[in-house]
């Protein structure tokens, strides 16, 4: 009696089935209705057993399949494919529910498809997470009915689908080939004038049209009676740590993603931009105490290193220990090394309380501290004020707006670089920085 779980009734029977009681309450009144309403109910139930046979009696094989990437991409649309093969003689309609994870509170995914005799059907849904973790797809619910469409029979697909969300790999992609393409500004990236050369010699070659007079060799030139000029190349091997912040602080949201995601999804992209440009790319995360490291290396397993160590990080909801990290560094960063750390202040004050530990960093190391507008403030400065209350809010917001740039002078009177970026322009702004630290020789 399994079957008996499959069985469903359409709408479209209960409205048949209530307009049959109205005509039974009509032949009360109208006594000619009573033998034509029986014929109806009869013609009705026919109708059922028949719709029913077509459903359950036959042998044909119906399929459904639930197609998802290996791993999710935190904060980016990722596809989710459902396949269906029509093994019924005859055209159908489906109502197909799927179980999304609890994550995304979508609790009225419905689609609507017809599929033709024999056929096959392919569609796809977008899902955008906003956390990373563990994600479980329950049951793909594929209700089947006929042309009758009097009876639905409910097929049960893909149980207890695992697929985990990582730090956005698509950025990843999309960013991939940016350290040598020619369409930087495609992307945003700033052009930059380079200061002076770098140490490393690379060859001598044939002078083009724009290369540096200054580089000219003379002594090759003498020889080949042609212009030849030295052609340098970025250092190499030099170690860059990215520093992610995971206090409170780091929790805010925005767009649906906290200033933590953001960072984490900047530094997998930045970590690859580096290993590009042959560096040492490294990472830890700090709060409380310092943890998730990766030491800065060059080898072919480091962006899968860093992808997993980033895929675990959390908040501990603590005001993070900046003693501690400058602690950790002095004890464990020996070479000098660029430092890009993600965190966030709000105020002057903020800054004043920690700006000791970060200078004693910058004094060994090349530090750039990445913090964050606040984007909310910004919408609330442009808009008009239409009376006092929302006078004193655009005063208040301009103030805190106000900070953020003294926040950036601050560090700048200390020779602590510093990035003060919208969270959407995470990503661009810190491969920006660092790639204009290798262009000028900052290192």
């Amino acid at each position: 009696m399994k079957w008996l779980n499959r069985i469903y009734l359409n709408n479209f029977t209960f409205y048949v089935f209530i307009g049959i009681l109205v005509c039974f309450v009509l032949a009360y009144i109208f006594p000619a209705l009573y033998q034509a309403t029986w014929l109806l109910l009869y013609i009705f139930a026919a109708f059922l057993v028949i719709d029913f046979l077509l459903l359950f009696a036959s042998n044909q094989r119906f399929t459904g399949d639930r197609q998802t990437v290996e791993k999710f991409s935190n904060g980016d649309e990722n596809a989710v494919t459902l396949k269906i093969e029509n093994g019924y003689g005859f055209p159908v309609r489906l109502k197909v529910i799927d179980e999304i994870p609890f994550q995304f509170q979508v609790r009225d995914f419905q689609v609507i498809r017809k599929v033709p005799a024999g056929g096959h059907d392919a569609f796809e849904y977008f899902l955008r997470p906003r956390e990373r973790g563990e994600y479980y797809f329950g049951k793909l619910n594929i209700y089947v009915s006929s042309p009758l469409r009097l009876v639905a029979r409910r097929f049960i697909f893909g149980e207890g689908q695992l697929v985990p969300t990582y730090p956005s790999y698509q950025q990843l992609r999309k960013y991939d080939m940016m350290a040598f393409s020619n369409r930087l500004f495609d992307y945003g990236l700033k052009k930059i004038r380079r200061i002076g050369h770098t140490m490393e010699f690379e060859q001598i070659k044939e002078y083009v049209s724009g290369d540096d007079i200054r580089t000219i060799n003379w002594k090759a030139t003498a020889k080949k009676n042609q212009l030849m000029v030295n052609q340098f190349q970025d250092e190499r091997s030099q170690s860059v740590y990215m520093v992610i912040d995971k206090g409170r602080v780091m929790k805010m949201p925005f767009n649906g993603l906290s200033l933590l995601d953001y960072a984490i999804n900047a530094t997998l992209v930045l970590s690859n931009i580096i290993l590009k440009k042959q560096d040492k790319a490294g990472m830890f995360a700090f709060s409380r105490k310092v943890e998730n490291r990766v030491a800065a290396e060059r080898r072919s397993t480091q962006m899968q290193k860093v992808l997993e160590t980033l895929y675990n990080i959390k908040t501990d909801f603590f005001e993070s220990d900046f003693g501690r990290l400058y602690a950790d560094v002095k004890k464990n960063i020996t070479q000098r090394s660029l430092i890009i750390l993600y965190t966030n202040f709000e105020t002057l004050d903020g800054l004043k309380r920690q700006l000791p530990y970060l200078k004693g960093i910058a004094k060994s190391h090349m530090l750039v501290v990445v913090f964050f507008e606040n984007v909310e403030l910004e919408q609330l400065t442009n808009q008009k004020a239409a009376n006092i209350q929302e006078i004193y809010d655009q005063v208040i917001a301009e103030k805190f707006a106000f900070e953020k740039r003294l926040i950036v002078n601050e560090l700048r009177k200390y020779g602590i670089y510093s990035v003060l970026t919208k969270p959407e322009s995470l990503t661009i702004d810190s491969i920006n920085k660092y790639l204009e630290i290798k262009a000028r020789g900052l290192l």
